[in-house]
């Protein structure tokens, strides 16, 4: 919850408010101009709420995602044991195969890459921590 708490996070929560804010009172805005008899205002006044619950939307998924990435990826539960045809004594099958030696150190970068990528499936490209690959 601290990360929504930074400079950025309370200014993006600023200017979501404000943006809300305004786009409601340009419908109301527009309400009284349809009143006075600005037939086009109608449409106005229905699309400035239309924007205002838009930027509540692109908000919500934002903190959405921020909460996620900040709780880190779900532990996996480990597979149960799989069986031949069904019964019988189970099989185990091994998790990931055996990795070569790696000559190439821009093989081994990128693949380093691909195997945290692998292993933070929520995560962005962008967030890897490690140099990127060329």
């Amino acid at each position: 919850m601290r990360a929504l708490l930074t400079r950025a996070w309370i200014v993006r929560h600023l200017v979501a408010l404000t943006l809300v804010a305004a786009f409601l009172a340009l419908g109301w805005w527009q309400i009284g101009r349809a009143a006075g008899g600005n037939s086009l205002s109608w449409a106005y006044a229905f699309e400035w709420p239309v924007f205002a619950l838009f930027v509540v939307f692109l908000w919500f998924r934002e903190v959405q995602q921020e909460r996620r990435r900040g709780a880190g990826p779900a532990p996996e539960p480990e597979a149960p044991p799989q069986s031949a045809a069904g019964f019988g004594r189970p099989v185990r099958v091994p998790a990931a195969p055996a990795r070569p030696a790696d000559d190439d150190p821009e093989l081994a970068a990128y693949n380093d890459y691909l195997a945290w990528l692998n292993a933070h499936p929520g995560a962005r490209p962008g967030d890897y921590p490690g140099p990127r690959p060329a």
